[in-house]
């Protein structure tokens, strides 16, 4: 008789345990158990509870590399969800076995589970094993789907097999809540997450965390009367006054300085959008600065042709939003421009702008603005440059590159990669909540009753239109980040934190993955005779960039260091570039005019004929403001349950060297955190958006 001593994990969040019976099969390559109930005859399977239990088998199983959880009903009680972290086992020899789960048993069902050894396809012999992993494939395509949201975008999930569960006994004379938050004026209805099965939803305590802050703010902002007021700003210091409270160094700092020209090009390099500016070696045709104009602004003894060549002069191109229509709001119509905007880096260390123009076509309507020209028409128009930078950012830098490009590396991560695959592996942690917060985000942004709907001037059709742009002319090669720096001539200018700092977590990063990709891929055959690896490849090509071969995206991987620089792309865009974009938002945005979502009057045409009511009434008035502000401080802050970059509570790797590659990229992002907080403490702006215990693992806000 053989005795397998076994552990089961359940998960740590609220509600993880079950009242259902649990059995377990235990299969090895000599043999398989038989089914065994796993009952102490009392609370087995609590949250937080690692039960104990001994399986007796006729004869030694051998090596053990399948187990069989079975989820079956108990008694009288309803079908309970459960949460199962993962199973170990002590074989008769002493050696133990790890099988992790992480994963929901919903329904009354089977789950099988394979010895966590990380393996691709060429590692298996067994048909046994060959089978399972076609298998999980096969189940896992047949319930994650691709569907295209907007034409032009890429796809999302879509799992039509769900079914959410159903109160059998209902009183009909208590109406069900309809998925509308009381007092949130944005018709966001969250039960469009319901779709999700239990694997991709929030947690628990991170679904309690974001609707606990969510609803009492909406509910202030609905008894303030903030969100009925469709009349102008009266004074400039009354938006200070939206948030009261909820200050930081930052946001305080912004709507002190908001106005300055030395602020207004610091946020082009560690602002929120800090990827757009690049180095301009010829002034454009479409944008005719003369010498004459911007001399003044260049310091003694030089001249612009002089500071193109030094590579002093800097561009801000919003030529992707021309000619997107508007919407009205409140009743009024709304209005929108692509500026220009010239940037000149001098001896003192500032980014400043020297030229302004408001179009993308030159003309006698168009005038070029300058900081000689009075107060009221300099400020006008580099907040209009601060309008189109919200739509490069909110539309372009944040959910398309980030949030929407990632859930489609997580769904053909999900439908292509085996639990055993070591790229499953390494990936897994970095999609955590990633559709969970996209469903939230369509449903937010991206619907007629959302915030492009309500508080943008561009409206849902516009928005969506800009994105479609962008991803027609995104590629491969600006996604590889030390690429990007050069590529826009900025890879050594001074005081570009975010600079620095993604290139010390992109480092620390692309080191980690070089080592775990190694350690499983020892040759450049290895890689491009995966056929799991190659479908993930080849239907991110498909369904994210859309098939569209000019964004360079590779159709298939066929050396290492192909394969790394892949990844690392991936587990960045999923991680740190989302924190350089999002966490911010909320400092840069609270003091609306320096990141205004909607226009009133259209694009100036003329000096000399800007006053302070003109510029207050170009603004968005109360109610937009607030509904844009009350949505962004929302999808800005994350939640509870939180894992920095780097920390990996789910334990998917066993073997020495990966765990030791865990550690170490550990160890680094410790060691470029202390950086980051060293140097932010001579700063009178501190940028810390890239301190890795602020990076969350995945897109999860």
């Amino acid at each position: 008789m053989a005795t397998y001593k076994v552990r089961v994990a359940t998960g740590t969040d609220l509600l993880s345990g079950t009242r259902d019976s649990i059995s377990l099969t235990i299969v090895g390559t000599q043999g398989e158990s038989h089914k065994q109930l796993l009952n102490h005859f009392g609370r087995d399977f609590a949250t937080g509870a690692v039960d104990q239990y001994t399986v007796q088998c006729p004869q030694d199983l051998g090596e053990l590399i399948i187990i069989r959880l079975h989820k079956e009903r108990y008694s009288f009680f309803p079908k309970d969800p459960w949460y199962c972290n993962y199973v170990q086992i002590c074989a008769p020899n002493g050696c133990i076995y790890h099988f992790p789960a992480y994963q929901w048993m919903d329904g009354y069902e089977t789950l099988a589970l394979r010895e966590a050894t990380g393996k691709t396809t060429a590692d298996d012999s067994l048909p046994i094993l060959l089978e399972h992993r076609r298998e999980e494939i096969r189940a896992k395509q047949d319930f994650y789907h691709w569907r295209v949201f907007l034409p032009g975008l890429p796809s999302y999930v879509h799992i039509p097999s769900y079914r959410p569960r159903v109160r059998r006994h209902r009183n009909p004379n208590r109406p069900e809540w309809n998925g509308y938050i009381p007092g949130f004026p944005i018709l966001i209805n969250f039960k469009a997450t319901k779709f999700l099965n239990l694997n991709l939803r929030y947690s628990f305590l991170k679904t309690a965390s974001f609707f606990v802050r969510l609803g009492p703010m909406a509910l202030a902002f609905k008894v303030r009367g903030l969100l009925d007021c469709k009349h102008s700003w009266k004074r400039l210091k009354d938006i200070s006054k939206i948030f009261p409270g909820k200050k930081s160094v930052v946001s305080e700092y912004v709507a002190e300085h908001w106005a300055e020209d030395t602020f207004f090009g610091y946020q082009y390099l560690n602002g929120v959008n800090p990827g757009l500016i690049r180095r301009c070696t010829r002034i454009p045709d479409k944008f005719p600065v003369t010498d004459d104009m911007v001399a003044p602004f260049l310091g003694e003894g030089t001249c612009l042709q002089a500071e193109l060549e030094k590579g002093n002069i800097y561009l801000a191109d919003y030529r992707i939003m021309e000619g997107i229509p508007t919407v009205e709001l409140s009743g009024r119509k709304q209005h929108h421009c692509a500026p220009l905007c010239l940037l000149h880096f001098g001896p003192e260390g500032k980014m400043m702008p020297i030229a302004i123009q408001l179009s993308q076509t030159p003309g006698p309507d168009c005038p070029i603005f300058l900081p000689s020209d009075s107060e009221w028409d300099w400020l006008l128009a580099k907040t209009w440059v601060r309008y189109a930078e919200f739509y490069s950012h909110e539309a372009i830098a944040h959910l398309l590159e980030t949030h929407l490009i990632a859930e489609a590396f997580c769904l053909a991560l999900l439908r292509n990669l085996p639990m055993c695959h070591p790229l499953y592996k390494l990936l897994i942690p970095h999609t955590r909540y990633t559709v969970q917060i996209n469903s939230i985000g369509r449903a937010v942004l991206l619907n007629e009753g959302g915030l492009s709907a309500k508080g943008m001037s561009l409206g849902v059709e516009g928005f969506a239109g800009v994105m479609v742009r962008a991803l027609s002319e995104l590629t491969y090669d600006s996604l590889y980040l030390p690429n990007d720096f050069v590529e826009r001539g900025v890879q050594d200018l001074p005081g570009y934190y975010y600079r620095d700092d993604s290139l010390a977590v992109w480092n620390a990063l692309e080191r980690y993955v070089t080592e775990i990709i190694t350690y499983y891929y020892p040759s450049d055959a290895a890689v491009e005779g995966d056929p799991e690896l190659q479908s993930w490849v080849q239907e991110i090509f498909k369904e994210c960039l859309l098939g569209r071969e000019s964004s360079g995206f590779p159709r298939c991987l066929r050396t290492v260091p192909e394969l790394i620089r892949y990844v690392t792309i991936v587990i960045y865009t999923c991680s740190a570039k989302h924190a350089a974009v999002n966490t911010g938002q909320m400092e840069f945005t609270a003091w609306m005019p320096n990141f205004p979502a909607s226009m009133r009057n259209p694009p100036i045409q003329a000096k000399g004929l800007t006053t302070l009511e003109t510029f207050m009434d170009t603004l968005p008035d109360v109610k937009t403001t607030c509904i844009t502000l009350l949505v962004l401080w929302t999808l800005s802050r994350e939640p509870d349950d939180r894992r920095p970059l780097g920390h990996f509570p789910d334990i998917h790797f066993v073997e020495e060297a990966p765990r030791r590659s865990i550690e170490a990229f550990r160890q680094r992002l410790n060691q470029i955190s202390h950086d980051i907080r060293q140097r932010n403490k001579c700063l009178p702006i501190p940028y810390y958006y890239l301190d890795p215990v602020l990076i969350e693992n995945s897109i999860s806000i």
